[in-house]
Parts: C-alpha cells; sequence; structure tokens
C-alpha cells in the first residue's frame, strides 16, 4: 500500500503540472465549450491508457529501444503540435480577410461550425500516441511501484488507469472551470487573444519536442 500510495501523489503532482494536454483541452473548450473540452480530456485519457498497455506488455520497450522509431514518433508529435497551434492562428487571419472582403462587397464564405466531439477526441488521442515520452515514463516508473509478488501485467495496468484518472479528473476541472467563465472568455477580444497564447504555447511545446527538450 505504501507503493501505491506513493504513486498516488507522484500522479497527483504530475497532473497538477502544466503541460501540453492542459493547453490542449483549454484550447477546445475555449473554441467548442465544454463538450469538446471533455471530448479532448477523454481523447488524451485514451492515448495513456494505450501507452500504459504498451509499456505493461512490453511494447513501449520496443519504442524505447528503437532510436529511429522513438525519434520519428517525436518529430510527428512536435509537428502535430505545432500544427494545432498554427491552424487556429491561420484561421483567425483568414477570418480577418473575409472580413474585409464583406466590406469591399465581396463574396464572404460561411462561417464554420464550433468543434464537434470527434475532432477533439481526435485531438487528444493522437497528441498522447504521439507522444513516446508518455509510453517511456510508464516502462521506467511503473515497475518501481509494483509490490514484490504481484502480478506485473495486472498492476501495472491499474497505476496507470489511477495515473490516467487523476489526469483526467484535473483536465475536466480545467474544462469546467473555461466553462463557469465562458461569457467572460467569449468576448471578441478575449477569445482572440486567448486562442493566440493557446497557440502560441502548443507551438513552443512542439518546437521543444522536436529538440528533444
Amino acid at each position: 500500500m505504501n507503493g501505491l500510495w506513493g504513486f498516488v501523489a507522484l500522479a497527483a503532482m504530475l497532473s497538477l503540472t502544466p503541460g501540453p494536454d492542459d493547453v490542449l483541452v483549454l484550447s477546445c473548450a475555449l473554441r467548442g465549450g465544454r463538450r469538446s473540452g471533455t471530448a479532448a480530456a477523454l481523447g488524451v485519457a485514451a492515448g495513456s491508457l494505450l501507452w500504459g498497455a504498451a509499456a505493461a506488455t512490453g511494447l513501449a520497450a520496443l519504442v524505447a529501444q528503437s532510436t529511429a522509431l522513438y525519434g520519428g514518433m517525436r518529430w510527428a508529435g512536435a509537428a502535430y503540435l505545432i500544427a494545432l497551434g498554427a491552424v487556429p492562428l491561420v484561421a483567425q487571419l483568414l477570418g480577418r480577410s473575409r472580413r474585409s472582403d464583406s466590406v469591399t462587397g465581396r463574396h464572404v464564405a460561411p462561417r464554420r461550425r464550433p468543434q464537434g466531439w470527434s475532432p477533439a477526441f481526435g485531438a487528444g488521442l493522437l497528441s498522447d500516441l504521439l507522444n513516446p515520452k508518455i509510453g517511456v515514463f510508464y516502462l521506467m516508473v511503473l515497475p518501481e511501484f509494483v509490490p514484490a509478488g504481484r502480478p506485473v501485467l495486472p498492476y501495472s495496468l491499474l497505476l496507470c488507469a489511477i495515473d490516467v484518472t487523476l489526469a483526467t479528473s484535473w483536465l475536466m476541472g480545467l474544462t469546467w472551470v473555461a466553462h463557469t467563465a465562458v461569457s467572460w472568455l467569449r468576448r471578441p477580444p478575449v477569445v482572440t487573444w486567448s486562442q493566440r497564447a493557446f497557440s502560441a504555447a502548443l507551438i513552443g511545446v512542439g518546437a521543444a519536442a522536436a529538440i528533444g527538450l
């Protein structure tokens, strides 16, 4: 039990540490409301669970041992985060251009609908699946908390489930906070600058991942 509670404390501390998952969930919540934020959080949880299962069954070890595979996934994940950050910025620029066209009497394309469940879930899922550091973390940390004599696979999956539950609870909390402040957050200037800040953060995280930080 001491090992279990030690892992719970570690997982709770890591969940509260700001990271790309927090930025992604808040960004989705800001653009699409609580539904999108919740979907992104569940996508993150699904990706982490898959990495936990991969670590418990030894598949994550193959990724960690293959320099080409690990590097390829790291670069893919970095590019994906940068794309997630860049797309909203480009959309804002295009939206500003279309509004300018409407003033001059040119045709204005219809506005896109708010982000739905599936895109937000997919964004969260891919963000975690393309981050091999999650698999390496589980691979290195989980065995340290498995008590002697306990079956490794089910106990490792239990620890992974605890970590994912704590992280998801925190991300859901962020979504709730964003939703309760929606009347303020959805003011046009706040939306514009908040989205720019989240996009810049995602691009920064992606760039840091690309150079191995």
